[in-house]
């Protein structure tokens, strides 16, 4: 599985080259996907379908919302700058600072660089084959669970500043609804498979349970 990032500071799409059979594989679970999505039923669209295997299923998905995060982010870009957003934030309760490999104490950095550094990110582990193999037969890691996590714990933060920050500009641009759908099918995923905790949610806790409840009515 291996994918392509676009530059830094435009929005990114992930593509994903290798076998026939493997990329068959991945192509009939993202028509899946995109064919629930179709239907308007958000719960049946993050089910795991039956016989699949949960970590496939987890794999393409995550690859579904890297990219539609980034697309997301990239309508807002020249509005979300080092001058206009200072920090990562998602009001002004929530702070992030960044930490990886390379940057092993968390660091205050601006959002469009936080985005920046978190993007880069997720696009080394998509790319990583002995994290996201390419080949059908080759197992996922055993703590794959974890990564992905840890990957969905990051993306819901793009959300967050999102909705905290851009959301004016957002309406603006007349893609209040397209967020909406992403962001309720993002939390219905990770609830689904319990991929975030409670705690990581709360700067927009208000929000989901207004979503949610739509679904119910």
């Amino acid at each position: 599985m291996s994918f392509l990032g676009l530059s830094s500071n435009k929005a990114r799409t992930s593509k994903k080259t290798g076998n026939a059979a493997s990329l068959q594989k991945q192509y009939l679970l993202k028509e899946y996907a995109d064919q629930t999505l179709g239907s308007g039923n958000l719960r049946l669209a993050v089910h795991l379908p039956e016989g699949e295997d949960l970590n496939e299923w987890l794999a393409v998905n995550t690859v579904d919302f890297f990219n539609q995060i980034n697309m997301l982010y990239g309508t807002i870009t020249e509005f979300c700058t080092p001058q206009d957003c200072p920090v990562m934030s998602a009001g002004p309760k929530y702070e992030y600072h960044w930490k990886d490999d390379t940057h092993k104490k968390p660091s205050r950095v601006s959002a469009p660089v936080y985005v920046d550094h978190l993007m880069s990110w997720v696009q080394s582990q998509l790319d990583n084959e002995n994290i996201f193999p390419s080949k059908i037969g080759v197992e996922f890691p055993s703590n794959f669970k974890t990564i992905i996590t840890d990957i969905f714990r990051r993306l819901f933060r793009v959300y967050a500043h999102i909705y905290a920050t851009h959301f004016s500009i957002i309406v603006s641009l007349g893609e209040e609804a397209h967020l909406n759908t992403s962001f309720k099918h993002f939390i219905l995923f990770v609830k689904e498979f319990d991929l975030i905790d409670q705690k990581e949610l709360a700067p927009l806790a208000d929000l989901i349970d207004s979503l949610l409840a739509q679904l119910k009515n």
